[in-house]
């Protein structure tokens, strides 16, 4: 096998980004877990936290890699693109949002669906976020998602805790991930089939070709321009956002 690309710098840059994203958009999942797991006797929580971890591991790993493929379609990568720009400004202006219709159960198997059912609809973002991330290093884009999520979901399960303190107490943390989420978004939709491919949709401006991979590539200038446009729209758009409901719930305070 060959393992060159373990020396390159793509591979190792995806992973770490696909890592930061498990963590940051993965805390209420984590949550769900252990809501889930509650009423199970003690003896039967641990199994319970890891067979429905597999399971939602596993789920994810499948609904990633059908998503990279979708990536693929032309005018996807834009719609990708903006849902992440969206979930990065959700990231920097959370809304108030409660787990009371999470289920718990004293049946093994019965916690062990809800986690893995409540994942599947939580992880859309993870799922978007994290094919856009694989799709950045070019190659072993599959490898790049197990090992991601291989090295992220025990840090989230049994470390969440101390992730949502760091968090708490360095607020820059979760304003540098929606940003990175910005700077993937710029780049996926720079790299859209529209404006790499020459051969068809030839009313679409091309700044960018395919090179003899099938991977996009694109001139540095707009590399860089693409990215940091996409970190700083997040950034401008996640501090309106905040200012504007903090504004809101002062007007609500002062006529209440």
């Amino acid at each position: 096998m060959d393992l060159d690309f373990l020396t390159h710098t793509p591979f190792w840059i995806a992973l770490g980004q696909i890592i930061i994203i498990d963590i940051l958009l993965g805390g209420d999942n984590a949550v769900v877990i252990a809501l889930a797991c509650r009423k199970l006797p003690p003896a039967q929580r641990t199994k319970g936290i890891i067979w429905g971890t597999a399971g939602a591991i596993g789920l994810r790993v499948v609904l990633i890699i059908f998503a990279m493929t979708l990536l693929n379609l032309p005018a996807l990568k834009i719609v990708g693109a903006l849902l992440l720009v969206w979930i990065g400004v959700k990231l920097i202006a959370p809304e108030e949002d409660g787990h009371d219709n999470i289920q718990s159960s004293d049946k093994l198997l019965a916690a062990i669906k809800t986690i893995i059912v409540a994942d599947l609809v939580m992880s859309v973002d993870n799922v978007i976020a994290i094919a856009g991330a694989a799709q950045s290093s070019g190659e072993h884009q599959t490898l790049l998602v197990v090992l991601g999520l291989l090295i992220s979901v025990p840090i989230i399960v049994w470390g969440s805790q101390l992730v949502i303190r760091l968090m708490e107490r360095f607020p820059m943390v979760i304003v540098a991930g929606g940003m990175l989420l910005g700077w993937i978004a710029g780049g996926m939709l720079a790299t859209d089939p529209l404006f790499v491919n020459h051969q068809e949709w030839l009313w679409a401006p091309k700044w960018g070709h395919f090179d003899g991979e099938g991977h996009a590539e694109l001139p540095r200038s707009i590399y860089w321009a693409a990215h940091v446009a996409g970190a700083v729209v997040v950034l401008a758009l996640g501090k309106w956002v905040a200012a504007r409901r903090a504004s809101a719930q002062a007007s609500a305070q002062q006529q209440a």
